[in-house]
């Protein structure tokens, strides 16, 4: 995810304070890994430096001063130019599991072991994401699908897998 695009969308509903955006940001997005608010402020130095936002007002307090952003017509444009892009397709084509099951059958360990022990995690996660998606708020719920439809997916690989076994046995260790 760009941090800074999207900090740039949140800003185009109006000026806010780093911590306004930190606090949306982590409403919308974050629900499983939130800002830290040291990236916030590094984020809208760097934006600030391309001219992708400027600033609106500095307010005084007892703390440190604190800043209010605004989005620049560039930051508009880049957006707007980034929302059209596609995200490129994550293949996964070299896999950790899949490494992990050729190198148990390399070394005589057990590649069936490797499989069950993932599709239990794999399970267990899903069981997890199921739960949290029936008490979550359509936001929430779209996010859970998304990651149980990659799981979902897993699944199908780990049986194809586990059905090759020895013709993938026999060609590593040949």
């Amino acid at each position: 995810m760009s941090i800074g695009h999207t900090l740039l969308g949140l800003l185009e509903s109006g000026p806010r304070h780093g911590y306004d955006l930190k606090r949306a940001f982590d409403e919308r997005f974050g629900h499983d890994r939130p800002l830290h608010y040291g990236q916030v402020y590094s984020t809208m130095s760097r934006l600030l430096k391309h001219g992708l936002v400027e600033v609106d007002g500095v307010e005084s307090g007892s703390g440190p001063e604190r800043k209010r952003y605004a989005i620049t017509e560039a930051g508009i444009t880049d957006v707007t130019t980034w929302l059209a892009e596609p995200e490129k397709p994550e293949p996964y084509l070299q896999s950790t599991l899949y490494t992990k099951v050729v190198l148990a059958l390399l070394t005589g360990r057990s590649a069936e072991a490797v499989l069950d022990t993932q599709r239990s995690e794999h399970l267990r996660l899903m069981r997890a994401l199921t739960e949290r998606k029936r008490g979550g708020d359509l936001a929430d719920q779209l996010i859970c699908d998304h990651a149980l439809f990659h799981l979902e997916a897993d699944l199908h690989w780990l049986e194809v897998t586990a059905a090759r076994l020895d013709r993938l046995a026999a060609e590593v260790t040949a």
